[in-house]
């Protein structure tokens, strides 16, 4: 069930009600790739810094340990001890990943292992058996990803190729549901809007995908080229053709800017590699613009990544301190700045909702978007 609970232009604030928990929204997923977030954190870690969603691969996870094991251990949430939602992607992204080691017909997709080079054939109905096997919360529909910019004719075929896949996807989720050994039968399938930079396409393929009437949808394909002038226009575009009374999904996006952004147009979900990625290389989102803790600046300097943060790290730690467990090649360095970004997007989703709640979004937005730019 998802709720629209307060708006503000096209900016909603919702409830959505799971069979592993409720979700507030506008809410952003910590990126789990193999069921683990990247830099030793833990999924009481994960609790503790507010996450509510955590997002794992199912690519990743089917090459290992093997969606079978994940089954037979009892799903990915008794697996990862997580009892929170997930959301697992299709695998469809992999399609563009891994375009040296591809290739693409009807029925789905042949990979070579980014691990031991095995030939591997995954399409909707493979892709749907895997995610019923980890048996998350939200399954995504197997779709394909086009670099931006693409031929015309190419996005066109493969947009088309992807409403397929998506028929194909639902149809096989509804029969896995009712098969014995099924561990979530209640999986949400979220569809996938794509169509590259082409106002058209995206408009006519969010019109159709729609009429499934789906639990939910996502806005994929962006951020793998454009600029953000063009997708801001994409999603201006986009999110109004799509049900106004279900989540919306921006997949792998973004910075606290286009986070932001993604709000005011109307999407629910986020996800994106950032924090985590950002985080073990010491670079730290703040409210006054991002940091380098590699920086000779913070040799000394013992107060906190940001004062008045209530992460882990900030707690407790100096900048002063991380910075020497960085350079020093100590793995707490690259923990602690993980937990802090992490904790810095989700109180962001935080405040944001609250801003909604109260009514003061359009205010909230302006400041936010001047501080995390450092103006």
């Amino acid at each position: 069930m998802y709720e629209i609970l307060a708006e503000s232009g096209r900016a909603k604030r919702a409830r959505m009600t799971t069979v592993h928990g409720v979700i507030e929204t506008p809410v952003f997923m910590n990126v789990g790739t193999a069921a683990a977030i990247k830099g030793a954190v833990s999924t009481e870690d994960l609790k503790q810094i507010g996450c509510q969603v955590e997002l794992s691969n199912t690519y990743h996870l089917h090459v290992r340990p093997g969606d079978d094991v994940i089954h037979s251990l009892g799903g990915i949430h008794k697996f990862m001890n997580w009892d929170r939602p997930v959301l697992t992607d299709s695998g469809g992204f992999q399609v563009f990943s891994l375009a040296k080691l591809r290739k693409i017909r009807e029925e789905g997709v042949e990979f070579n292992s980014h691990v031991d080079g095995r030939r591997i054939f995954m399409g909707p109905e493979e892709s749907m058996r895997i995610q019923s096997n980890l048996a998350s919360t939200i399954a995504m529909a197997f779709d394909e990803c086009c670099e931006n910019p693409s031929p015309r004719d190419y996005v066109r075929a493969s947009t088309d190729r992807t409403t397929r896949w998506l028929i194909r996807c639902r149809d096989e989720l509804a029969r896995l549901a009712e098969q014995p050994g099924t561990i979530n039968p209640d999986q949400l399938l979220f569809g996938i809007n794509q169509g590259g930079t082409y106002e058209d396409i995206r408009i006519e393929h969010a019109q159709q995908i729609a009429e499934l009437d789906l639990p939910g949808y996502a806005v994929g394909g962006l951020a793998v080229g454009e600029s953000h002038e063009e997708m801001y226009h994409i999603l201006d575009t986009v999110v109004p053709r799509l049900p106004r009374n279900k989540p919306v999904y921006l997949m792998g996006v973004g910075t606290p800017s286009n986070i932001l952004e993604g709000v005011d147009r109307g999407v629910d979900f986020f996800d994106c590699v950032y924090p985590s990625r950002n985080g073990r290389h010491g670079h730290v989102y703040t409210n006054h613009g991002k940091l380098n803790l590699f920086n000779e600046k913070y040799k000394l300097d013992d107060s906190p990544i940001e004062d008045g943060c209530g992460c882990p790290a900030c707690r407790r730690y100096s900048r002063a301190y991380i910075r020497h467990l960085l350079k020093s090649g100590e793995m707490l360095g690259m923990r602690l700045c993980v937990l802090h970004n992490l904790y810095f997007y989700n109180n962001m989703m935080f405040e944001i909702r609250n801003a909604l709640d109260s009514g003061t979004w359009d205010r909230y937005k302006a400041s936010k978007l001047a501080a995390v730019n450092g103006k």
